[in-house]
């Protein structure tokens, strides 16, 4: 008989699943639960989208693609970037088509990272970089953010990380799961401080058509930052392209040609159809994207109001669908939080530490998802809270 102990990887034995799939999961055995957990747009793929995915299929153009992706779609990646951001990529050798954002930052990490380089991660953040290091043989060093400083990354908290084995920043704004973005005058000292150094960055920039009140902007916008930046971007989230896997890399050509190949021996290349319609998102749906984008604001509006009249502070996001209401004052680990409210109260929701040690304290509610959910939410959010207190008073 197999000694299962002996024959799987002892590094992935020691890694931990997914701090936002594990009570996700466990919501999804359980009756009428309402689940904020996961960054799942609530909204169709725009018409125009599905349709353009349609005609593909109806001209029978299922194949495979070139390793890099569609000519069409790299050439329509690279007009919007220059549209949008004053960005000039040569769609031939500069951008790559990826199965999602998550393959995209991947193949970016494995394409740079030798066993020993040291990655700088920003946190709270997205669950997949350090894991992603690790498995690599690198080494993740956090970089806390803080709430008195809206989550933003400073030179302070820069400066004291970096050493001789650093290799890469990830930058993840707009972020998840703090909502937080970095302006133009934030991001200037972070330039600053790289400019002589031969430290890259990977900018996740996911999040970037879903901002409230100011444009967008990325570290490759400013002087002499795009040579060594690496832009990773999607579909799932501002054209609710979820389940179609579909992202990109845009980075100068020394850099994608080393992770080409490593796109070509994993996936070989993304699906064809979702990149037809892809090209579709990114020419005829940015009123699509408005609606959806207002909508997402107006529930950030309700949300970031309820939290702070229950008492829990919330931060108020300028980016991304996430709140990121702080918890202490419940006296509560944010497991504890999330793991009481889902069995009491039926909500939800995902444990701050999830994000990084930095996110303790923290819960995050997601509001890609309906107002009425989210009005019920808060009503047993409420009645959570106040079980808490009087809890206390006995």
């Amino acid at each position: 008989m197999i000694d299962y102990e002996k024959a799987l990887s002892n590094k992935i034995k020691a890694m931990k699943p997914s701090g936002i799939r594990k009570f996700f999961d466990i919501a999804g055995t359980m009756e009428g639960v309402i689940s904020l957990g996961v960054g799942e747009p609530d909204f169709s793929t725009p018409w125009v989208i599905r349709k353009a995915a349609i005609q593909t299929l109806e001209r029978k153009q299922i194949i495979y693609g070139p390793n890099k992706g569609l000519e069409t779609l790299r050439t329509t990646i690279a007009d919007t970037l220059k549209k949008k951001h004053g960005l000039s990529y040569n769609s031939n050798d500069e951008i790559v088509v990826t199965v999602g954002g998550s393959e995209a930052i991947d193949i970016a990490l494995r394409g740079i990272i030798d066993p020993g380089d040291e990655v700088l991660v920003v946190e709270p953040c997205f669950v997949c970089y350090a894991p992603l290091v690790e498995l690599i043989g690198g080494v993740a060093v956090p970089v806390p953010t803080r709430l008195e400083n809206n989550f933003k990354l400073t030179v302070e908290d820069l400066k004291g990380k970096i050493t001789e084995r650093t290799k890469l920043l990830i930058l993840p704004f707009p972020n998840n799961p703090t909502g937080a973005i970095m302006t133009r005058e934030d991001l200037e000292p972070i330039a600053e401080l790289l400019r002589d150094t031969n430290i890259l960055i990977l900018s996740d920039e996911i999040y970037s058509e879903l901002t409230y009140g100011r444009k967008h902007v990325s570290i490759a916008e400013l002087p002499d930052m795009q040579e060594r930046t690496i832009l990773v971007n999607g579909f799932s989230k501002a054209y609710a392209m979820t389940g179609w896997r579909l992202g990109y890399v845009a980075a100068p050509e020394p850099i994608t040609s080393q992770i080409v190949k490593i796109h070509q021996y994993a996936i070989m290349c993304s699906p064809f159809v979702s990149q037809n319609a892809a090209v579709e998102a990114l020419t005829s749906c940015d009123s699509e994207v408005r609606k959806m984008r207002d909508e997402y604001d107006m529930r950030r509006r309700f949300l970031v109001a309820e939290f702070n009249r229950l008492g829990l502070t919330c931060f108020n996001p300028e980016g991304a669908f996430y709140v990121f209401p702080c918890i202490k004052s419940t006296g509560l680990t944010s497991e504890e939080f999330c793991e009481r409210l889902l069995y009491e109260e039926l909500v939800a929701a995902v444990p701050g530490n999830a994000f990084g040690d930095s996110g303790e304290g923290y819960i995050r509610i997601s509001y890609a998802y309906s107002i009425k959910h989210l009005r019920e939410a808060m009503k047993r959010i409420e009645k959570f809270i106040n079980k808490l207190k009087d809890e206390k008073n006995e």
